[in-house]
């Protein structure tokens, strides 16, 4: 027994030289810990003193934002600051997937409140999970935009954006334009004066929380500034004055459009420029089709007899005419090589200021054949005939001026309106020339505030001008084919015209453009008006039947609106 326990003794090994291999592993595996210790406070250490740039950039890379300021757009107003075009405050909803959770309650609250349906919603929602910022939508009413807020839902935010109101709707439609729903214009006005309207966005940089929510505003970088107010030229009530009577004209008439201008022939202000039928510039599914065109600057058409005012102040021009020369009209027909050239009844012997009231196509054809065709064309060029007025207006057309004419025949036409493109904007500016002796002055649709700043061109010999402006007051007795357009106490002197529609086959006999311009008063001009009414039914589309008519009536209105005093009691 003492043996073995002997032996057991040795076995242990109480040889205090060697070390337990256990408490090898126990101490290596202390250093270890005691080394990745000091590894991190030394990074920690050095994170915060050496690379605190770089700890300051992550977090705010994490949590700041830099973002948009909206600002109001400018105001368009018309001549008397009525407001035609305003920004009005709104929201867009939009969310971030990551983040967004919501209750079955709160979803179907959401869903009715953007007026979408639960799927629809959840549809895009979920469409896009990976994305950090979706719409939901956009142009929300600031009432509406509360109630989403109320709802309290992570992920989901709201963001003040503006949109465009027209209170006049149909009225300007075509003139004014409309924006996108970025606010920024797309036509009319709207996209012509986009640089002044156009705001300044601000900046500035806001804390956000991890879902997305605004906390602070930490600091502006950019001021946001509104866009300019700008008064334009028209005067909103003989706008919709006129706008109604061009609606009523499209009925009565069965016509497919009608347009009217009017301008101050003192400063070239466009009081009013009107088309129908129009669009609601309100409602985003109307912006679009033709009826969002402005006709009076983009549409072009043969402007008839009312071209021969022109043609009569270019004979004139030549010194071989005067208003009392006569011309033989007889028999009411003339022959140019094989093209006849007709009038509507056998006049016989005209004096010049006949040949114009009665509208004679033979004694305008053989007034003008008497002067070179140099000298038609380069009277309707300088009036601005055919070409450019440089409004700057969208989709403005120069229309088409040819060149002078060798055949006889294409020379008479162009004379009596045919053969020639022209806006009625531009018809209506060469009347205007007539009733400033002659001065060719530019074309506004803004606000003009200083008269002496008008500077025209002379492009008539005043003589001229005046001359023919007296022979047009002609036109409206009742011998005259503009009787219709006869405003009693007031001098009225004007043109009607009458052209055929080009059609696949040449001239379509069963459709027509009935006009009317005009220039009242007299004595003292002051406005100048066009009427084109648009392929009538066939029972009434001569211009002194549909177009004179709404001539007086747009007119009259505008000359009590305008406190314009009468030139001739007696009448």
């Amino acid at each position: 027994m003492i043996k073995s326990i002997a032996h057991k003794g040795s076995f242990l090994n109480t040889d205090s030289s060697v070390i337990d291999p256990r408490l090898w592993r126990h101490i290596l595996i202390c250093f270890i810990f005691a080394l990745f210790a000091l590894l991190l406070v030394s990074r920690l250490v050095q994170l915060h003193i050496s690379h605190t740039d770089f700890l300051q950039a992550q977090g705010n890379a994490r949590t700041l934002r830099v973002v948009d300021i909206p600002s109001y757009r400018g105001m368009l107003t018309d001549r008397r600051g009525t407001p035609l075009a305003i920004s009005s405050p709104v929201h867009a909803a939009w969310i971030n997937p990551q983040h967004f959770s919501s209750t079955p309650e709160q979803l179907q609250q959401l869903a009715k409140l953007l007026g979408l349906s639960p799927e629809n919603l959840t549809e895009k929602i979920t469409q896009h999970p990976h994305r950090v910022f979706i719409y939901l939508k956009r142009g929300i009413p600031p009432d509406v935009a509360q109630k989403i807020k109320d709802l309290n839902i992570p992920g989901l935010g709201l963001k003040r954006e503006f949109r465009r109101y027209y209170p006049t709707g149909r009225q300007s439609a075509q003139l004014i334009g409309f924006t996108d729903i970025d606010d920024q214009g797309q036509a009319g006005l709207e996209l012509m004066l986009e640089s002044s309207l156009k705001p300044v966005i601000g900046k500035k940089r806001v804390l956000e929380d991890r879902t997305g929510r605004w906390v602070q505003d930490v600091d502006h970088l950019q001021t946001a500034q509104s866009g300019e107010d700008i008064a334009l030229s028209i005067d909103v009530r003989i706008q919709g004055f006129a706008y109604r009577e061009l609606e009523k004209a499209i009925e009565k008439f069965g016509a497919k459009s009608a347009t009217l201008v009017m301008l101050d022939v003192r400063t070239g202000e466009v009081i009013a420029m009107v088309t129908a039928p129009s669009f609601n510039p309100n409602n985003r599914q109307e912006c679009h089709g033709s009826s969002t065109r402005n006709r009076a600057l983009t549409d072009t058409i043969e402007p008839g007899s009312t071209i021969k005012a022109f043609s009569i102040a270019s004979a004139l021009s030549s010194r071989l005419f005067t208003p009392e020369t006569l011309i033989d009209t007889s028999p009411g027909i003339y022959y140019l090589g094989s093209h006849p050239v007709k009038d509507i009844h056998n006049y016989g012997v005209l004096s010049l200021k006949e040949v114009l009231s009665k509208s004679s196509n033979v004694g305008i054809s053989k007034i003008t054949l008497a002067v070179p065709s140099e000298q038609l064309i380069d009277t309707f060029r300088k009036l601005g005939l055919g070409d450019s007025i440089n409004t700057n207006f969208p989709g403005e057309r120069r229309g088409v001026l040819p060149p002078p004419p060798k055949n006889p025949f294409i020379h008479a036409t162009i004379a009596f309106g045919y053969g020639l493109a022209v806006t009625p904007l531009q018809i209506v500016h060469a009347y205007a020339t007539l009733a400033t002796q002659g001065e060719k002055r530019p074309i506004s649709l803004t606000k003009i505030t200083d008269l002496s700043s008008v500077k025209g061109e002379q492009v008539l010999p005043p003589d001229v001008a005046q001359a023919t402006l007296n022979m047009l007051t002609d036109v409206l007795t009742a011998k005259g084919t503009g009787s219709r357009a006869n405003i009693p106490g007031y001098k009225t002197a004007g043109k009607t015209g009458t052209t055929r529609v080009v059609g696949p086959q040449g001239y379509d006999p069963n459709r027509h453009i009935g006009l009317f311009a005009g220039i009242t008063p007299v004595d003292n001009p002051r406005l100048a008006t066009i009427v084109v009414v648009e392929e009538p039914n066939e029972a009434h589309y001569y211009g002194g039947l549909v177009a004179a008519p709404i001539y007086k009536s747009v007119v009259s209105k505008a000359l009590h609106i305008l406190n314009i005093p009468p030139d001739n009691t007696s009448t």
